[in-house]
């Protein structure tokens, strides 16, 4: 077990209060973390307002260093990363280490994007009064951002709200998930020692009580959260005047239509499904699938499932591991045992062993069931048929969420239709919701958030527009 401090502004602390950061496959501890109490809040707000005066006026080019200096320090570190994803978050270690390799690209597209933050000449002569004037904009960033990251992701989820920030200028108070808390503290040492002003970044491992009052706070410009939707959308109702940008769930749904590859379908949503055991927001939860493939396409689906290796994450073999406490896989087996007392089947799977849940295959559901109306975040997808493309439609769109949808299909009419109708943030075809590029726009719409990350998307939140006119 290792000890942890926390860090606020270019400086290491320790507190009386400590928390326990445990492995999910064998509950075994793995670290004890020291939280930030009340007056660590309030220095590392202070020092972000001081740092601000600072990286707000430095020049592109610097900032684009300190960045690409990160990104090469994670790929420095990357297997100790790594391990720290997977010992505090119970992540494959296969995966884990495509994610850390996914952060340093995130950092390195941010060292590009800091470069490309640019304006636009407004043609001022397109109204008489405009005669002889010129106009251009530029943007500004805001100010301290306040970044609260969800445990599934510990590592890129907060480069996606570390980098933007750094990329224009403004400087970041991170709370990382208690559940990974580890991840984070080892990103802070990288972002220190690769130059960023001291007071620039804090990370603030801490009770929710004690950051509560940084929602409220009119030092901090902009709330970024990742979570759950009702987390998120109750801290936006107390930010007031604060800007908000929500990543938060969905229940995503997927359509396999009549002219769709099985094969290669069924592959890729085992694997949208299943992927470190369904807790990522754009999972594939709801598998919507043409009659006339319904049964070919769920016994491939179900040998897919049969093939992954179920086990300790730590081993380089395993692809299936925990959910991230027991707690957690009860409330999910809680769902499947409501389903089945409605009149769901059981595929596969089901069977519930501490944080080991089974990949769980479920039919003869309804829309109403909490296993496809809500975000079940676990191992669990729904295969449901249907007879016409409209139909499908309507079936991904009977619900609240609307994060990210996935399209199996080769013709090209009715991926613009889908592209037109269905309700969601974004939609990729011939592959899985789960799938994300990190430079690409990510959000949803209805309860699934509000704004995009990805790095130039961010970054247009992160930053106010100023308009200049000179009158020649």
């Amino acid at each position: 077990m290792q000890e942890y401090s926390f860090f606020v502004a270019g400086e290491w602390r320790r507190s009386k209060i400590r928390e326990k950061v445990t492995h999910p496959y064998d509950n075994s501890v793995i670290a004890e973390v020291a939280l930030a109490e009340p007056p660590d809040i309030e220095a590392a707000v202070v020092s972000a307002v001081r740092a601000f005066k600072e990286t707000r006026r430095l020049p592109a080019h610097r900032r684009a260093d300190i960045l690409l200096h990160i990104a090469h320090a994670i790929e420095q570190r990357a297997e100790e990363l790594a391990g720290a994803i997977t010992d505090e978050a119970g992540k494959a270690i296969h995966d884990s280490r495509l994610e850390v390799s996914r952060a340093a690209l995130t950092f390195s597209l941010a060292a590009e994007e800091a470069k490309r933050i640019s304006g636009e000449v407004v043609p001022m002569d397109a109204i008489p009064s405009g005669e002889g004037k010129l106009g251009f904009t530029r943007r500004f960033p805001i100010g301290p951002i306040l970044a609260i990251s969800a445990f599934n992701f510990p590592l890129n989820l907060v480069a996606h709200k570390v980098a933007p920030a750094l990329a224009v200028g403004n400087p970041v108070l991170l709370k990382p998930a208690p559940q990974t808390p580890v991840t984070a503290l080892k990103l802070a040492e990288i972002i220190d020692e690769a130059g960023w002003p001291a007071g620039g970044l804090s990370v603030l491992p801490c009770r929710d009580e004690v950051a509560d009052k940084l929602l409220t706070d009119e030092r901090i410009a902009m709330l970024s959260f990742t979570g759950s939707v009702e987390v998120g959308w109750k801290l936006k109702s107390r930010c007031g005047k604060k800007r908000t940008l929500l990543e938060l769930g969905g229940n995503g749904a997927v359509i396999v239509d009549a002219d769709a590859d099985v094969d290669w379908a069924a592959r890729r949503c085992a694997l949208g499904g299943f992927f470190f055991s369904g807790q990522v927001c754009a999972s594939v939860q709801r598998l919507l699938v043409h009659e006339s493939l319904y049964q070919p396409f769920l016994n491939k689906l179900v040998r897919q499932v049969m093939t992954m290796t179920v086990g300790d994450p730590r081993n380089e073999s395993t692809r299936f591991g925990p959910m991230i406490s027991a707690a957690a896989a009860e409330r999910v087996a809680f769902d499947i045992d409501e389903a089945l007392a409605l009149g769901a089947e059981i595929v596969i799977g089901g069977k519930r062993h501490g944080a080991m849940l089974e990949p769980t295959i479920l039919t003869h559901t309804t829309p109403t069931m909490r296993v496809n109306c809500k975000e079940i975040f676990g191992p669990v997808v729904t295969v449901e048929p249907f007879t016409d493309f409209e139909q499908a439609l309507s079936m991904v769109n009977h619900s609240n969420y609307g994060l990210q949808a996935g399209l199996f299909t080769r013709d090209v009419s009715k991926v613009f239709s889908a592209f037109q109708e269905a309700e969601v943030g974004g939609l990729v075809v011939n592959d899985v919701p789960t799938y994300r590029a990190d430079h690409g726009p990510w959000g949803g719409v209805k309860d699934s958030g509000q704004g995009r990350e990805g790095l130039r998307y961010a970054i247009e939140a992160m930053t106010d527009i100023k308009f200049l006119v000179l009158n020649l």
